[in-house]
C-alpha cells in the first residue's frame, strides 16, 4: 500500500511487539541482577557473577548435551520421513489423500499432553522402558510435520515438468533427485530441519510423558523454578537458550527468502 501507516496504526504495531517481548526483556534483565531472590524494579545492582555460577553447574550442561541430542536425532528422522511422505503427496492421487493430509499435521495441532499420553499408552503396550529414543520419536511426531509442510510446499511450486525433462534425457532416479529434486528443495529442507530442532530443543509437555528420569534443558528449568535462590542462574541459561533457539530461525527464515517467487507445479498424476 503506498503511503505512510497512520499514528494509530504504528501505536499498534509497537505495543503489539512489546507485548510479545517484555517479558523476554525481564528475564534478560534478571539475568545481571545481585539479587538472588526477588524481582525488585529497578534491579538493585547488576553483575555477571550469575554467569559463572551458571557455566559451572554440571547438571545444566548434562541436561542441555542430551537437549541437543535429542533434538538433533529428531530432526534427522523428520526429515527423512518428513520429504518422504511430502513427495509421495505430491506425486500421487489416491483415495483418501485429503483425509491422511489432515492426518499428518495432526501431531502438531493437538495439544501436547495428549500426544504425550498416547505416546507413554504406546510404549507401555509395547514394553519399552521410556528413555532417550522413547523423547527421540515423541520429538519426532511433531518435527516431522514442519519438514512436511515446508517440503510439500515448495514442491508445488516445482514443475514436475523438469523432474520428466531429466529422466527423458536419460537420467535415473538417483541422479534426478540429486540434480533436479534436491536443489528444488534444499532450502525447504534447511528451513525445516532448523525449526524441527528448534520445536525439539523446546518441547517440554511430550518429554514430560516420555522421557522417565531422563532431564532434558526444559525439564531441568521446570526443577528450578521450585529453587527460589536460583531463579538469576535460571534466567541465565534461559538467556543462553534464547541465543541457541533465535539463531536457527533467523538463518531459516534468511535462507528461505524471496522463495515465494518460484513458479511451476506441474499437476501430479
Amino acid at each position: 500500500m503506498p503511503g505512510k501507516p497512520s499514528l494509530a496504526l504504528r501505536i499498534a504495531f509497537y505495543a503489539g511487539i512489546a507485548f510479545l517481548h517484555f517479558p523476554i526483556a525481564i528475564i534478560v534483565l534478571y539475568a545481571f541482577t545481585t539479587e538472588d531472590r526477588t524481582y525488585q524494579f529497578p534491579p538493585p545492582g547488576l553483575t555477571v557473577a550469575w554467569f559463572t555460577k551458571a557455566f559451572a553447574r554440571s547438571d545444566m550442561w548434562a541436561a542441555l548435551g542430551l537437549s541437543l541430542r535429542v533434538a538433533a536425532m529428531a530432526t534427522l528422522i523428520a526429515l527423512i520421513l518428513g520429504t518422504m511422505v511430502a513427495a509421495a503427496m505430491y506425486r500421487f492421487r489416491f483415495v483418501g489423500k485429503d483425509l491422511i493430509a489432515v492426518l499428518l499435521v495432526l501431531p502438531i495441532a493437538l495439544p501436547g499432553i495428549l500426544t504425550g499420553i498416547a505416546l507413554l499408552t504406546t510404549f507401555k503396550r509395547l514394553a519399552i522402558e521410556p528413555g532417550f529414543w522413547t523423547i527421540v520419536i515423541g520429538h519426532a511426531t511433531f518435527c516431522m510435520v514442519t519438514v512436511y509442510n515446508n517440503v510439500v510446499a515448495r514442491f508445488r511450486r516445482t514443475g514436475y515438468s523438469q523432474i520428466e525433462a531429466s529422466m527423458d534425457l536419460g537420467a535415473d532416479y538417483f541422479k534426478t533427485w540429486r540434480f533436479v529434486v534436491l536443489p528444488s528443495i534444499a532450502t525447504a529442507l534447511l528451513a525445516g530441519g532448523m525449526l524441527s530442532f528448534a520445536l525439539s530443543f523446546d518441547e517440554v509437555i511430550v518429554t514430560t510423558f516420555t522421557a522417565a528420569d531422563q532431564k532434558t534443558l526444559p525439564i531441568w528449568f521446570l526443577s528450578e523454578l521450585f529453587r527460589p535462590r536460583e531463579r538469576p542462574i535460571t534466567n541465565v541459561v534461559a538467556l543462553f537458550v534464547m541465543l541457541i533457539t533465535f539463531l536457527p530461525i533467523v538463518l531459516a527464515q534468511w535462507l528461505t527468502r524471496g522463495t515465494d517467487d518460484l513458479h511451476g507445479g506441474g499437476k501430479t498424476t
